[in-house]
């Protein structure tokens, strides 16, 4: 018998629902030998899906039949309470009976780190699940986390973040000593409120490659592998980043097309602009994942199409294959003293 990295879709949610998450399940199981899917949602619906793509269930595609539907604006709570039969619900709860292995949503977010909160439980030593990425940096890429799990986080909040992203880029990346920075208004030591300036001091004994106050530029520099922050400032950071290169590329669109001479122009520099535009392509980015639970839940954007639903599956794939919550508690039974666990 065949063993296979099996992964949970949710397949309902999200903006545009099972239209972006079943062609994304197919192009990951062309992609990837190793992996088997199970679509979570109606089942008729997905049956109807893979008829108009030409697709039908095998050994490696197989569906999960739910009746309800988490919508993008429902309250976490009502969600939890509520849908137990939801597209999101059921695909946590095949983890959680071990029939899979991780979870892929575009859902609600607050919903999911409720639920999979609920259901997984968090590892032990982390108070609190925080919310990571990977962001294109000057030189390969940075993770950042929390990106909007913890509105309001304390300086041992931080430091179980510093942890569990260093053993994620371990995991994820292979390197052996991820340099980690913690976010800050500046490097110098006087500089922060007083979250950070705790938060420094417990990472300067944290036994990792701790390099210091980072500041917003430092996220794209490529010199530190792990930036740190509570919710707010992550969330503010990455939506600024993102808006900021969505005019970027709306800018040059606009500045090629203004007359004859730009378009030529475009035409001459088309190879370096479309390695620019592959290089940073959002869509090879999406995927955030919820460190600090027991099991692997990978939230996708909400408005994802197929192509970025299909790499938030791959990111899926490779924390399985890389066991990423063992590597997670393995560090925090050996060396993480409680700095004050609530």
């Amino acid at each position: 018998m065949n063993s296979y990295f099996r992964i949970a879709i949710d397949t309902m949610s999200g903006d545009n629902g099972l239209q972006a998450a079943v062609p994304a399940a197919l192009m990951s199981l062309e992609k990837y030998d190793d992996i088997a899917l199970i679509l979570v949602g109606d089942e008729p619906q997905l049956l109807a899906e893979l008829t108009k793509l030409k697709k039908t269930t095998s050994d490696r595609l197989s569906i999960q039949h739910s009746t309800q539907v988490v919508t993008m604006d429902e309250k976490p709570a009502l969600a939890l309470r509520g849908k137990k039969d939801s597209s999101m619900r059921v695909a946590i709860n095949l983890v959680k009976s071990d029939d899979a292995d991780a979870v892929v949503s575009a859902g609600n977010t607050g919903a999911l780190m409720a639920t999979g909160r609920f259901v997984f439980k968090t590892l032990p030593g982390i108070d609190r699940p925080a919310i990571c990425t990977a962001i294109p940096a000057a030189i390969g890429h940075t993770y950042m986390l929390d990106l909007g799990a913890n509105i309001d986080s304390s300086a041992e909040h931080l430091y179980q973040f510093a942890v569990m992203g260093s053993e994620l880029v371990k995991a994820i990346d292979g390197k052996e000593s991820p340099k980690i920075g913690l976010l800050n208004i500046g490097q110098e030591d006087l500089k922060g409120n007083e979250q950070v300036k705790a938060a420094h001091e417990l990472l300067q004994k944290g036994g990792f490659n701790y390099i210091g106050f980072v500041e917003g530029d430092d996220i794209f520099h490529g010199d530190v592998d792990v930036v740190v922050c509570d919710g707010f400032v992550g969330n503010v950071a990455l939506k600024t980043s993102e808006g900021l290169a969505k005019m970027l590329s709306e800018e040059i669109k606009n500045g090629y097309k203004k007359n004859i001479f730009t378009k030529i122009a475009a035409l001459i520099s088309l190879p370096v602009l479309n390695g620019f535009k592959k290089r940073f392509d959002p869509r090879r980015y999406n995927g955030a994942s919820f460190l600090g639970l027991k099991e692997i839940v990978i939230k996708s954007h909400g408005g994802a199409d197929d192509v970025s639903f299909a790499n938030a599956i791959g990111i899926a794939r490779k924390a399985v294959m890389e066991k990423v919550p063992a590597h997670i508690e393995k560090y925090l039974q050996e060396h993480l003293v409680d700095q004050g666990s609530q």
